[in-house]
């Protein structure tokens, strides 16, 4: 059993943001699988199903970013989730708009969802898939770059990236995440 994990905010002014790229994977995952996230525990909205015949957990965390492995060490705990069956999905400055970066390991950087998700987990051993959304002009922008409003000709492309990432999720289920990683990379 996979976990598959999108980061964001719930509230509906969060929806079209950068720091919700996450949400936005875990939607199109489940539109394409027909999985309903309809229930409310773990404080998260979670669905279960398969994709490619494998029995998924996609969870959208409702505890907002900061808080986020709160939610996440909920449904490990419960499901007995081996930590190498978890991706976690969610946006990175570091990284250029349209492109996304796999990683089986590693910290959080500067990611304050992250930070909270390694710290509940308590281990950094398990994969994600990290969505480029550039950075703002000026570091003192940082906050309203990550939660304000995206011109629609950037959310094009960070859709474009959403559906890539969404497929990442289906090659490591089907081949392994370093496979993965070679081909998204």
């Amino acid at each position: 059993m996979y976990l598959i994990v999108g980061l964001g905010n719930p509230e509906k002014e969060y929806d079209r943001t950068r720091h919700n790229m996450g949400f936005h994977v875990i939607n199109k995952l489940a539109r394409e699988y027909d999985i309903k996230i309809n229930k409310n525990k773990f404080k998260g909205l979670i669905g279960t199903g398969t994709i490619e015949e494998e029995k998924v957990i996609l969870l959208k965390p409702q505890t907002y970013m900061n808080l986020s492995g709160e939610s996440i060490k909920e449904v490990v705990d419960f499901y007995k989730i081996d930590f190498k069956n978890i991706i976690v999905i969610y946006d990175d400055m570091d990284i250029d708009i349209g492109t996304i970066k796999l990683r089986k390991k590693g910290g959080s950087g500067s990611h304050n969802g992250m930070k909270s998700v390694i710290s509940c987990l308590g281990t950094e051993e398990f994969s994600r898939i990290r969505i480029g959304i550039g950075k703002p002009a000026n570091k003192e922008e940082m906050i309203n770059y990550v939660i304000g409003y995206v011109p629609e000709e950037e959310f094009s492309k960070l859709d474009k990236s959403t559906t890539l990432a969404k497929d990442a999720v289906v090659d490591i289920i089907l081949n392994g995440i370093d496979n993965a990683m070679n081909k998204y990379n």
